[in-house]
Protein backbone atom coordinates (compact mmCIF):
# COMPACT_ATOMS: atom_id res chain seq x y z
CA UNK A 1 0.00 0.00 0.00
CA UNK A 2 1.17 3.46 -0.90
CA UNK A 3 0.50 6.68 0.90
CA UNK A 4 1.70 10.29 0.66
CA UNK A 5 4.93 11.63 2.82
CA UNK A 6 1.92 14.39 3.32
CA UNK A 7 0.43 11.77 5.43
CA UNK A 8 2.41 10.74 7.76
CA UNK A 9 1.52 10.80 11.70
CA UNK A 10 3.23 9.50 14.96
CA UNK A 11 2.77 5.61 14.98
CA UNK A 12 2.26 5.34 11.07
CA UNK A 13 4.52 2.59 9.75
CA UNK A 14 6.43 2.26 6.63
CA UNK A 15 9.36 0.90 5.17
CA UNK A 16 12.63 3.17 4.05
CA UNK A 17 16.06 1.94 3.07
CA UNK A 18 15.15 -1.68 3.60
CA UNK A 19 13.69 -1.68 6.95
CA UNK A 20 10.50 -1.03 8.34
CA UNK A 21 10.20 2.12 10.45
CA UNK A 22 7.53 3.70 12.51
CA UNK A 23 7.11 7.17 12.93
CA UNK A 24 8.16 9.20 16.24
CA UNK A 25 8.14 13.12 15.11
CA UNK A 26 7.12 14.94 11.62
CA UNK A 27 7.07 18.53 10.73
CA UNK A 28 5.47 20.03 8.15
CA UNK A 29 7.81 22.67 6.21
CA UNK A 30 6.99 24.97 3.85
CA UNK A 31 9.53 27.28 3.20
CA UNK A 32 9.70 31.24 1.65
CA UNK A 33 11.28 29.68 -1.60
CA UNK A 34 11.84 26.00 -2.81
CA UNK A 35 9.34 22.89 -2.16
CA UNK A 36 7.52 22.06 1.12
CA UNK A 37 9.04 19.28 2.64
CA UNK A 38 8.46 16.79 5.50
CA UNK A 39 10.87 16.32 8.38
CA UNK A 40 10.67 13.32 10.35
CA UNK A 41 12.24 11.54 12.89
CA UNK A 42 12.28 7.58 12.52
CA UNK A 43 12.55 4.23 14.80
CA UNK A 44 13.49 1.40 13.30
CA UNK A 45 11.14 -1.89 14.48
CA UNK A 46 14.59 -4.58 13.62
CA UNK A 47 16.83 -2.60 15.22
CA UNK A 48 15.67 0.33 17.71
CA UNK A 49 17.74 2.92 16.47
CA UNK A 50 16.45 6.73 15.38
CA UNK A 51 16.80 8.26 12.57
CA UNK A 52 15.75 11.57 10.96
CA UNK A 53 14.95 11.80 7.53
CA UNK A 54 13.58 14.01 5.24
CA UNK A 55 10.83 13.65 2.13
CA UNK A 56 9.77 15.96 -0.36
CA UNK A 57 6.33 16.75 -0.02
CA UNK A 58 3.53 14.33 -1.73
CA UNK A 59 6.58 11.92 -1.97
CA UNK A 60 4.70 8.25 -2.30
CA UNK A 61 6.30 6.18 0.61
CA UNK A 62 4.97 2.11 1.32
CA UNK A 63 3.70 1.68 4.02
CA UNK A 64 4.20 -1.26 5.94
CA UNK A 65 1.31 -3.39 7.44
CA UNK A 66 1.71 -4.48 11.08
CA UNK A 67 0.23 -7.27 13.12
CA UNK A 68 0.46 -7.49 16.82
CA UNK A 69 -0.47 -10.83 18.71
CA UNK A 70 -0.51 -11.37 22.66
CA UNK A 71 1.61 -13.82 23.72
CA UNK A 72 2.76 -15.21 26.87
CA UNK A 73 6.37 -15.65 27.80
CA UNK A 74 7.15 -19.10 29.03
CA UNK A 75 10.60 -19.85 29.48
CA UNK A 76 14.17 -18.98 28.47
CA UNK A 77 16.03 -21.92 26.35
CA UNK A 78 19.89 -20.92 25.65
CA UNK A 79 19.40 -17.40 24.04
CA UNK A 80 16.21 -18.09 22.72
CA UNK A 81 13.36 -17.05 24.35
CA UNK A 82 9.81 -19.47 24.76
CA UNK A 83 6.38 -17.55 23.86
CA UNK A 84 2.77 -19.36 23.43
CA UNK A 85 0.07 -17.83 21.78
CA UNK A 86 -3.08 -17.03 23.64
CA UNK A 87 -5.24 -18.31 21.62
CA UNK A 88 -4.09 -21.70 19.55
CA UNK A 89 -1.62 -22.44 22.13
CA UNK A 90 0.72 -22.59 19.51
CA UNK A 91 5.04 -22.46 20.69
CA UNK A 92 7.50 -20.46 19.15
CA UNK A 93 11.03 -19.40 19.75
CA UNK A 94 12.46 -15.69 19.71
CA UNK A 95 16.00 -15.09 19.48
CA UNK A 96 17.49 -12.66 21.79
CA UNK A 97 18.58 -10.46 19.22
CA UNK A 98 14.58 -10.28 17.64
CA UNK A 99 13.46 -9.24 21.17
CA UNK A 100 16.45 -6.62 22.13
CA UNK A 101 16.78 -4.76 25.10
CA UNK A 102 13.08 -5.31 26.73
CA UNK A 103 14.31 -8.86 26.99
CA UNK A 104 15.91 -7.83 30.34
CA UNK A 105 12.21 -7.65 31.87
CA UNK A 106 10.63 -10.43 30.86
CA UNK A 107 9.01 -12.45 33.91
CA UNK A 108 8.01 -16.03 33.26
CA UNK A 109 3.69 -16.09 32.30
CA UNK A 110 4.24 -12.67 31.85
CA UNK A 111 1.87 -11.59 28.55
CA UNK A 112 3.79 -9.60 25.78
CA UNK A 113 2.91 -8.32 22.38
CA UNK A 114 4.91 -9.91 19.34
CA UNK A 115 5.10 -7.49 16.24
CA UNK A 116 4.98 -9.06 13.16
CA UNK A 117 5.39 -7.74 9.52
CA UNK A 118 4.81 -9.99 6.34
CA UNK A 119 4.84 -13.32 8.58
CA UNK A 120 8.59 -12.06 10.29
CA UNK A 121 8.67 -11.73 13.67
CA UNK A 122 10.29 -7.75 13.95
CA UNK A 123 9.81 -7.46 17.51
CA UNK A 124 8.25 -7.91 21.19
CA UNK A 125 6.10 -4.93 23.21
CA UNK A 126 6.58 -5.64 26.95
CA UNK A 127 3.96 -3.77 29.44
CA UNK A 128 4.82 -0.23 29.69
CA UNK A 129 4.60 -1.18 33.87
CA UNK A 130 5.78 -4.18 35.76
CA UNK A 131 6.37 -5.09 38.93
CA UNK A 132 9.52 -7.07 39.78
CA UNK A 133 11.52 -8.00 42.97
CA UNK A 134 14.56 -6.93 43.86
CA UNK A 135 17.16 -9.58 43.97
CA UNK A 136 19.99 -7.15 45.34
CA UNK A 137 20.91 -3.74 46.71
CA UNK A 138 22.56 -2.16 49.58
CA UNK A 139 20.58 -2.52 52.14
CA UNK A 140 18.36 0.58 53.49
CA UNK A 141 19.88 3.27 56.10
CA UNK A 142 17.40 4.71 58.79
CA UNK A 143 16.15 8.05 58.25
CA UNK A 144 17.16 8.21 54.32
CA UNK A 145 13.38 8.33 53.12
CA UNK A 146 13.23 11.89 51.57
CA UNK A 147 16.51 11.64 49.98
CA UNK A 148 16.74 12.25 46.51
CA UNK A 149 20.07 10.43 45.94
CA UNK A 150 19.60 6.66 44.30
CA UNK A 151 21.58 3.40 44.73
CA UNK A 152 21.58 0.39 42.26
CA UNK A 153 19.35 -2.76 42.59
CA UNK A 154 19.25 -5.67 40.69
CA UNK A 155 15.89 -7.16 39.78
CA UNK A 156 14.86 -10.92 39.81
CA UNK A 157 15.12 -10.30 35.87
CA UNK A 158 18.85 -9.59 35.89
CA UNK A 159 18.19 -6.00 35.16
CA UNK A 160 19.57 -3.23 36.95
CA UNK A 161 17.55 0.12 38.07
CA UNK A 162 18.34 3.20 40.29
CA UNK A 163 16.23 3.04 43.01
CA UNK A 164 15.81 5.62 46.26
CA UNK A 165 17.87 3.85 49.61
CA UNK A 166 14.84 3.18 51.37
CA UNK A 167 14.20 0.00 49.56
CA UNK A 168 15.98 -2.82 50.68
CA UNK A 169 16.65 -6.72 48.68
CA UNK A 170 13.22 -8.39 48.78
CA UNK A 171 10.55 -5.83 48.12
CA UNK A 172 8.51 -5.61 44.91
CA UNK A 173 8.95 -2.52 42.79
CA UNK A 174 7.07 -1.15 39.77
CA UNK A 175 9.36 -0.10 36.43
CA UNK A 176 8.25 1.83 33.92
CA UNK A 177 9.80 0.03 31.09
CA UNK A 178 9.90 3.13 28.70
CA UNK A 179 12.92 4.27 30.42
CA UNK A 180 14.07 2.09 33.15
CA UNK A 181 12.89 3.85 35.89
CA UNK A 182 11.82 2.95 39.44
CA UNK A 183 8.18 4.06 40.13
CA UNK A 184 7.64 3.18 43.83
CA UNK A 185 6.95 0.30 45.75
CA UNK A 186 4.28 -1.99 45.73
Amino acid sequence: MVISSNDLRPGVTIRVDHDIVTVVEFLHVKPGKGAAFVRTKLKSLKTGSSIEKTFRAGERLEEAIIEKKEMQYLYKAADNFALMDNQSYEQIEVSAAQIGVKAKYLKEEMNVLVIYCDGQILGIEVPNFVELKISETAPGVKGDTAASNNKPATLETGAVISVPFFVNAGDVVRVDTRNDTYMDRV
